[in-house]
């Protein structure tokens, strides 16, 4: 009889677990020490979806690290959703819980709603990143004309001057064939789909929001540059500009709104690290503090972003 019961308590335990967590929150509430713990306790894994902060990742390898055999860290960007949704597959075969950790909202929603192309489609695949980055390197006219001619309902939707948002459409039609307004019109359509876009991917997901008083966040975030600083945030972002950045910077081909580039803190320490080789310590010193700060302010702005998405995109869902 305990047995029997035993096993039916299991049975009941597994039926509970949800298909994958989700933590939410602004950058600084400690969500990657919440995934730990939950991935401690319940045979979970962990996949990171926060592609923006150079310094977050820092931070969260730390502590991973710490815990590695506890959890299994994955990097999820948006060039790897097939790779991320068949980790997911394989973390189920395995009765291993899959523990979505960001971050990067826009890429937590892919995950969790059908809200972007499949990725056997095309979308996220290298191909079409690098045709989309090729396409926001036209005028915005030249943009917004193409996209009127082979998708006027979308192009009615975007303003003439979001050419990021353009050349995605484009980019979409050119990879299916199929405009992007008729997809997003089937993902709506669905059963489960709302206005905001599809059903979800996985059923009866766990989505937690970490918040924090404004107030004490900041200071939190402040501290936290400063911990990343004495980390060696600057040696990082020095030798990766030696390796990867300096010459696109010679070349006046410098982009900070693509790619690993758009990660808060390249920006900021901009002129810091382009200073010339001539420039005085005093003048180096100045254009250093001036990019620590700058790399707070990001950090708090990139922080009530986050807030605002969610509630903006999740809390509107049904």
């Amino acid at each position: 009889m305990a047995a029997s019961t035993l096993g039916v308590q299991c049975v009941l335990r597994r039926a509970m677990v949800p298909s994958l967590v989700v933590i939410l929150g602004a950058t600084g509430t400690g969500k990657s020490k919440l995934a730990i713990e939950i991935g401690k306790r319940l045979q979970g894994e962990i996949i990171s979806a926060d592609s923006m902060q150079v310094g977050a990742g820092v931070e969260t390898h730390r502590v991973l690290d710490e815990d590695l055999a506890a959890s299994v860290h994955l990097l999820c960007s948006g060039r790897t959703w097939s790779l991320t949704r068949s980790n997911i597959e394989d973390m189920h075969r395995r009765n291993r819980l899959p523990i979505i950790v960001g971050g990067t909202n826009y890429y937590i929603e892919s995950l969790l709603w059908r809200v972007l192309l499949d990725p056997d489609s095309g979308d996220g695949a290298d191909g079409g990143q690098n045709r989309k980055m090729e396409l926001e390197k036209l005028g915005g006219e030249e943009l917004y004309k193409r996209l009127a001619e082979v998708d006027p309902k979308m192009a009615s939707m975007l303003h003439p001057n979001d050419k990021r948002k353009i050349a995605r459409s484009l980019q979409i039609h050119k990879d299916t064939g199929v405009p992007h307004s008729r997809w997003l019109e089937e993902q709506r359509g669905q059963l489960g789909g709302d206005g905001l876009g599809g059903p979800l991917r996985y059923p009866d997901p766990c989505i937690f929001w970490l918040h924090a008083d404004m107030e004490a966040l900041d200071q939190r975030l402040d501290a936290r540059v400063d911990d990343m600083l004495s980390a060696g945030l600057m040696e990082e972002l020095r030798d990766f500009h030696l390796r990867y950045n300096q010459q696109k910077v010679q070349d006046d081909g410098q982009d900070y709104q693509h790619g690993i580039f758009q990660s808060i803190g390249f920006k900021e320490f901009h002129d810091y690290l382009t200073a010339p080789e001539s420039s005085g310590q005093q003048e180096k010193d100045k254009l250093r503090v001036k990019g620590i700060e700058a790399l707070k302010v990001a950090t708090k702005r990139y922080a009530r972003k986050q807030n605002k998405w969610v509630r903006n995109r999740f809390l509107k869902r049904e």
